[in-house]
């Protein structure tokens, strides 16, 4: 019975063991995958390099994305390595671009100690293509070495078979006509304003009138 109870919690630290690491990758969490929309992205973070802690992060920005504003981070320093766009590209507004951010570093003032979960968040505009897939390579630099989360699964392949997956999500349908309902739903509770205030109006004057006669009883 002893050596069933062993074993069986023997088999219970390799499952961890091997399920740690895998839900321990940096991921990117976004607020919205519709195309063309705003959306703020959240790249989280769990763990060091082998136990060493965590100094600084750098997220590169794919091709696809010309608008990015990073979120202050406290604790963190944020520094915006620039790169031109060749050729130049007319974002949604008309404004032509000609450069844009490559990357993002976030620089702990004091190291992220292993085993501590950080979240860092970058405010994009999201490519107006439904179905592009957005990958974001994260360099993972640490007191004691670093971690390139930059793997891409190949066809056929699965990112649970990666050791170091780069975070990435694809982009969906777009979102549309949430204006043109928000209009009509003002203009159907004007209406029905209107129509609460006749009755209301209504009401008031019967209710005069019963008053009148009830005196001219009295």
């Amino acid at each position: 019975m002893r050596r069933l109870v062993y074993a069986g919690a023997a088999a219970l630290v390799v499952v961890l063991g091997t399920a740690c690491p895998a839900s321990a990758h940096v991921t990117v969490t976004p607020s919205t995958t519709a195309a063309g929309a705003h959306a703020v992205l959240q790249f989280s973070v769990g763990h060091g390099c082998e136990n060493s802690p965590t100094t600084r992060i750098t997220i590169q920005l794919p091709p696809q994305i010309t608008s990015v504003a990073p979120t202050r981070a406290a604790g963190w320093t944020i520094t915006k390595q620039m790169e031109a766009v060749s050729p130049p590209v007319v974002d949604a507004h008309g404004n032509q671009i000609v450069q844009r951010v490559a990357s993002v570093t976030f620089g702990a003032e004091v190291p992220l100690p292993d085993g501590y979960r950080e979240v860092f968040e970058l405010e994009v505009t999201l490519p107006a293509a439904k179905g592009t897939k957005l990958v974001f390579p994260t360099i993972q630099t640490c007191e004691r070495g670093e971690a390139a989360w930059a793997e891409v699964p190949q066809d056929g392949q699965h990112v649970e078979e990666l050791e170091l997956p780069a975070p990435s999500f694809v982009v969906s349908e777009p979102v549309g006509g949430t204006h043109h309902h928000a209009q009509s739903a003002s203009g159907g509770g004007g209406v029905l304003t209107l129509a609460a205030l006749a009755l209301g109006a209504l009401g008031s004057a019967l209710g005069g009138v019963a008053l009148v006669r009830q005196r001219r009883l009295t």
